[in-house]
């Protein structure tokens, strides 16, 4: 094919200048740099239908920006050989970097689309701009990566207006761990560790055995409890009032994981450990959240000793608080759900355990959760969609079960909607008597649910296939998930039809790389919920169930997928940055609403936001597209 463009050395540097200034990579590049490219760049001009680049021309030897008009990407899908547009690259945007920096022809063929202008740099000036520039350099390599790191940072500082900065929650725990911690045999006499516990002003000692592995720990609390309830003498060993097997992670873990670790039970000391499992440090509350104003674990455990409902009414806005101080640190999209899916569960339990206090059913039962909380990643908008599972005691049957188990459901899922969990819709509450079930109920159901692909299973397929244990037993869960993922794995119509709707949900972006707005909402607005976030869960949901993988979150399905051998490792970066960015947004979109007191929403005005973010949020868009593409493969949809 021949390539048909005009050249002509554009005249004005400084307009040219101007004009890459509003544009990444080219926003964080220095003016002698900028001008390097203005002085070197050719303008050419492409009409309409016009091949731009193709995979016959060779190796790619320019590096393009587009100056006016866009660029379609075309590729001849194997199933039918017809060909299909695979991107669009609009204004400002680079093109073609994976075949420049691999000194490749293009695999795909460029065209233009309408009349278009390109900025067209020769190879020994791309040469140049990549050796010497440094954000250049970074954004060829890594791309999407590069400019999520821009977004990160400009959140980041935006939320540090009223916070200062200090190490971020990514530092490894060796970091932050007590060398050398104090240290006890468990024959030791209560009364000499709590006099070396004194004379080396610590909080906790940790009990080991003769391999300095961590056996127990005792800490000031404990010693209340003992005095206050007559448990030993000051003379018996430590072993018989120490707390055995203490929680440990792995020095190369990070602060994020010990912050996770003990908001979810609670305690205030972990031991770190080497490969050995040998004891080489302690990490404490108190030390980790050096790193922040608010303690995700002292509010943890706040909400879960609070003795009223009005209490944990009260600590809702506290949550919306931490968040800030996470995006202050540097938390990631993926970590800050995972905060805020904790403070959930921890909010959940105490509800239950209140109620339990004052009504008890008499019935051991398991308390789930579908949906983004299934998942963990709930944010600060969530309704409640959840279940129950229980064993029917001898003598019982499963509906007289029911009787004892539905209203005292009923009353927690009122309870939950007072501290900010709204009552679902679509009744998917464990007060539904639908969702109430035995463990062989709920067998039953699931071979329903996947022998029957009706249009609602499928529908239900996004709530019911991502859940979790969030109160009771997790075993009877484990037993009747492996049941689940066994079946689909050998189902491949039931994998299809999966896969045929989550192609259904289409990113919001047209063929020629506008946004494709909401069909609800207000005008001119995107669902970063269902029309950003939708598309990756869904189709990774599938990828994973056939796959035989159990786990609900969406990043660690994928690096599941990874080890697995499913998906290229690159291709899972790109997705799971693509995934996080739109994260990113929609909670911070949810922290401006509540600073304005205003209702939270998913939906987002792309014009509202800087070009940076909408060029990132359309990548991101891309990106969705390319892993339904993967999945339509895969399908042969």
């Amino acid at each position: 094919m021949e390539n048909n463009d005009k050249s002509i050395r554009p005249q004005n540097t400084r307009a040219i200048m101007a004009f890459l200034r509003e544009h990444a990579p080219f926003t964080s590049m220095d003016d002698n740099h900028l001008a390097h490219f203005a002085e070197h760049a050719t303008l050419k001009y492409y009409a309409d239908e016009d091949v731009v680049l193709s995979p016959e021309d060779g190796t790619v030897k320019t590096f393009n920006v587009v100056k006016q008009g866009r660029i379609r990407g075309e590729r001849i899908k194997t199933s039918d050989g017809q060909t299909e547009t695979t991107f669009e690259i609009s204004q400002g945007e680079c093109f073609p970097l994976a075949a420049l920096i691999g000194e490749r022809p293009t695999r795909t063929l460029h065209r233009a689309s309408g009349d278009t202008f390109c900025l067209s740099l020769d190879h020994a000036g791309f040469v140049t701009l990549f050796s010497e520039s440094e954000p250049f350099r970074d954004f060829c390599l890594r791309g999407v990566s590069s400019l999520l790191d821009q977004v990160n940072r400009h959140i980041q500082s935006s939320a540090m207006a009223s916070i200062s900065p200090t190490t971020s929650l990514d530092t490894p725990l060796d970091r932050f761990a007590i060398r050398n911690p104090i240290v006890c045999s468990p024959d030791l006499p209560v009364r000499k560790v709590v006099a070396r516990m004194h004379e080396n002003n610590v909080g906790s000692m940790i009990i080991t055995d003769d391999n300095r592995h961590p056996i127990g720990i005792f800490t000031l609390r404990d010693l209340r409890t003992m005095v206050a309830e007559e448990q030993a003498t000051l003379d018996d060993p430590i072993s018989r009032v120490m707390t055995p097997a203490p929680r440990s992670l792995p020095s190369t873990d990070h602060a994020f994981d010990a912050a996770l670790l003990m908001a979810e039970h609670h305690f205030a000391h972990l031991c770190v450990v080497d490969t050995e499992n040998r004891l080489i440090g302690v990490v404490s509350e108190r030390d980790l959240f050096s790193l922040q104003r608010v303690g995700l674990v002292n509010l943890a455990r706040t909400i879960g000793t609070a003795n009223h409902l009005r209490t944990l009414v009260s600590l809702r806005s506290e949550v919306s608080r931490l968040v800030d101080t996470m995006l202050a640190h540097g938390a990631d999209s993926g970590q800050i759900v995972k905060i805020i899916t904790t403070l959930n569960d921890v909010t959940v339990r105490r509800v239950l355990e209140l109620n339990i206090k004052k009504n008890d059913p008499g019935i051991p039962f398991t308390w789930l959760t579908f949906g983004s909380e299934g998942r963990q990643e709930q944010t600060l908008l969530t309704d409640q969609d959840n279940g129950i599972l229980f064993e029917t005691p001898d003598g019982m049957t499963e509906d007289q079960v029911r009787e004892k188990l539905l209203p005292f459901a009923d009353k927690v899922n009122h309870e939950l909607a007072e501290c900010g969990f709204t009552l679902c819709k679509g009744n998917i509450m464990a007060s539904n008597p639908k969702l109430c079930l035995s463990s062989s109920e709920w067998d039953e159901w699931f071979i329903r649910f996947i022998d029957a692909s009706t249009p609602q299973n499928l529908m239900y397929s996004c709530i019911f296939l991502d859940m979790r244990a969030v109160y009771g037993p997790d075993k009877p869960l484990d037993i009747l998930l492996k049941k689940i993922v066994s079946r689909i794995q050998k189902n491949g119509l039931f994998q299809k039809m999966l896969a045929g709707n989550a192609v259904t949900r289409r990113p919001p972006l047209t063929m020629f790389r506008t946004f494709r707005y909401a069909p609800d909402g207000e005008k001119n607005t995107l669902d970063l919920k269902r029309q950003g976030l939708a598309p990756f869960v869904e189709a990774v949901r599938v990828f994973a169930l056939a796959n035989g993988i159990e786990e609900p979150n969406t990043l660690e399905r994928m690096d599941r997928l990874v080890e697995k051998g499913a998906f290229d490792r690159q291709d899972a970066g790109a997705w799971k940055e693509a995934y996080s960015l739109i994260q990113l947004i929609r909670m911070r979109t949810h922290q401006e609403q509540l600073a304005k007191q205003q209702p939270l929403s998913n939906y987002i005005n792309p014009d509202d936001l800087n070009p940076l973010d909408r060029r990132i949020l359309r990548e991101s868009f891309r990106q969705a597209q390319r892993l339904q593409q993967k999945l339509e493969t895969a399908y042969v949809l």
